[in-house]
């Protein structure tokens, strides 16, 4: 009892002494750890992480035990840890310090010439949009691949840098003659920017996903690579049956109509009214849905 009464004085005293700045502390590292949780979560970082886990814990058993060697050596270890861990979580760093740069902290206190560039700005990106779709129609019905990257607040310089600069008014025409199966750069990606054709015969990263569904190809699997290094919007229209799809944030949607791939363009590249597609489905939930029919 006596025990239990010391715990509650020293609670109580805790209580008394607790001012706003402690609670902002403590929110602040709430939301630190929620965010790493967040970054890590469902990706292979998320078991180099448990793997630290079990070694602190480990590291406070040896101590306890008095481990004399073992508790050097875990020791000497966790002296260099900082440096480790940004090794060994140097992808998750980078996408979390580009998130941040994304974040558009001023995009609400645009006044006048800001203002007016946005919206020739958005009137460009609805000519470059409708063009896309257009075009993705006919490639639907001849069964051509196309693969067209809509550049938004990560810049694609490095990508761009890897095919040709066009810098051309979008129309389905260029498209069309750009991804020609003879066209010397139908394989790789279109770049639009700023509601122009800026770059054609770009070669994009493929991912590294393992959760991908295998009937997936090279186009599929490059425009999901991208979208995991950026917020870009990616429109792939499939060599083999023709159908169009859309990844954004490493999520795909596939077999879409011209309506369906116009709303989320629209909803991803317009400056205003751009916003995170939480109803994509899934890369791999089609494989999913099919293994539960499968069980029934």
């Amino acid at each position: 009892m006596d025990f239990l009464g010391a715990w509650f004085d020293n609670i109580l005293a805790i209580i008394k002494t607790f001012q706003i700045k402690d609670f902002i502390d403590i929110l602040c590292i709430t939301f630190v750890i929620f965010g790493i949780f967040k970054l890590v979560r469902e990706t292979r970082a998320e078991q180099l992480l448990k793997g630290i886990v079990v070694l602190v814990i480990v590291y406070y058993l040896s101590y306890i035990l008095r481990l004399t060697m073992f508790t050097a050596l875990l020791g000497n270890f966790f002296e260099f840890g900082v440096i480790i861990l940004f090794i060994i979580f140097q992808p998750e760093i980078r996408k979390a310090l580009e998130q941040i740069g994304r974040s558009n902290i001023t995009g609400k206190f645009k006044f006048g010439a800001q203002s007016n560039r946005d919206n020739e700005l958005m009137a460009a990106q609805r000519k470059a949009i409708d063009a896309v779709a257009s075009a993705s129609m006919v490639f639907h019905s001849s069964k051509t691949g196309a693969l067209i990257v809509f550049e938004c607040s990560t810049k694609l310089g490095d990508i761009i840098e890897t095919g040709t600069v066009v810098d051309a008014e979008p129309s389905v025409s260029i498209l069309g003659n750009i991804f020609f199966n003879k066209a010397p750069l139908h394989d790789g990606a279109v770049i639009m920017r700023g509601g122009k054709i800026y770059a054609a015969g770009c070669i994009l990263p493929l991912t590294k996903s393992e959760n991908i569904d295998p009937s997936l190809g090279t186009r599929h699997r490059a425009a999901i690579g991208m979208s995991e290094e950026s917020d870009a919007a990616i429109v792939v229209v499939s060599e083999e049956t023709g159908s169009i799809s859309f990844v954004y944030k490493g999520k795909i949607a596939r077999d879409l109509t011209r309506e369906a791939l116009v709303d989320r363009l629209n909803r991803c590249v317009l400056p205003v009214e751009k916003t995170d597609l939480v109803e994509l489905i899934p890369i791999f939930s089609a494989k999913r849905k099919e293994k539960k029919h499968e069980k029934k």
